[in-house]
C-alpha cells in the first residue's frame, strides 16, 4: 500500500506525475495542427486550434495553454470509453482541469476519483443519496454552499468535490490516503484509496 502525501510546497501534481507532458508530444501536436491548417482555412475543427491562435498572440502564456490543450486531447481520448459525446467530454475535462488548478491538485487525481465514485455518470445517485460525478452528499450544501445549489450541475458538483477533498487534505496534513478515505467515509481503511490509486495508474496517469 503506497502512502502519498500532498503539500502545497511540493504540489501533488509533481508527486503523481514527475515527467509531466512530454515535450516531444507537444512538438508533434504542433506539427499536426500545422499540417491540418492550410492557408486561407479559417474554420478550426478542434479547440486546440483556437487556443493556438490566441496563445501565439501572447508568447508568455503559450507553453501553459498549449500543454493544457495537449492534456485535454489526451484525456478526451481516454474518456471516450465512458462518455460518447465529444463536447461533453471536453466540457467535463476543462472543468476538472480548471478546478484542479484552482485547488493546486493534479487533474489526473480528480479523474481517478470521479472514475471511482461514479464512472463518469453526471446523474449518478447512490443508495445513501450522494449525487453526481463526485458523489457529493446534499448536507455539504449547508456546510460550504447554498441550499439551492444543484449538485447535478457539472461545474457545481466538481467544485464541491474538489473543495471537500481539499478540506480533508488540510485536515489530514497532506496525507492523501487518509483524505481519500475520509472522502469515502471509510477512514481507517485503505480499500478506497487503493481503488482510486489503481484507477489513476491504469487509466489517467500522464505518460
Amino acid at each position: 500500500m503506497k502512502l502519498l502525501t500532498y503539500s502545497k510546497n511540493v504540489p501533488a501534481r509533481k508527486a503523481l506525475n514527475k515527467q509531466g507532458v512530454p515535450k516531444a508530444l507537444i512538438c508533434a501536436l504542433g506539427l499536426f495542427i500545422a499540417s491540418i491548417s492550410p492557408a486561407g482555412w479559417s474554420q478550426p475543427s478542434h479547440p486546440a486550434l483556437d487556443i493556438l491562435d490566441k496563445t501565439l498572440e501572447n508568447p508568455d502564456s503559450f507553453a501553459k495553454d498549449f500543454e493544457t490543450q495537449v492534456w485535454l486531447m489526451d484525456m478526451s481520448t481516454r474518456l471516450t470509453k465512458y462518455i460518447d459525446d465529444p463536447e461533453l467530454r471536453y466540457e467535463l475535462l476543462k472543468l476538472v482541469h480548471e478546478e484542479a488548478t484552482r485547488a493546486e491538485l493534479p487533474p489526473e487525481l480528480l479523474l481517478a476519483l470521479i472514475h471511482t465514485e461514479s464512472t463518469f455518470n453526471p446523474y449518478a445517485v447512490s443508495s445513501a443519496g450522494a449525487l453526481g460525478l463526485m458523489q457529493v452528499m446534499p448536507f455539504w450544501k449547508v456546510v460550504i454552499g447554498q441550499k439551492h445549489d444543484n449538485l447535478l450541475n457539472l461545474q457545481t458538483n466538481i467544485r464541491y468535490g474538489v473543495t471537500i477533498l481539499s478540506h480533508y487534505l488540510e485536515k489530514e496534513k497532506g496525507n492523501l490516503t487518509r483524505a481519500l478515505a475520509r472522502y469515502n467515509g471509510s477512514l481507517g481503511k485503505t480499500w478506497y484509496p487503493e481503488r482510486v490509486y489503481t484507477n489513476l495508474e491504469r487509466h489517467w496517469q500522464s505518460n
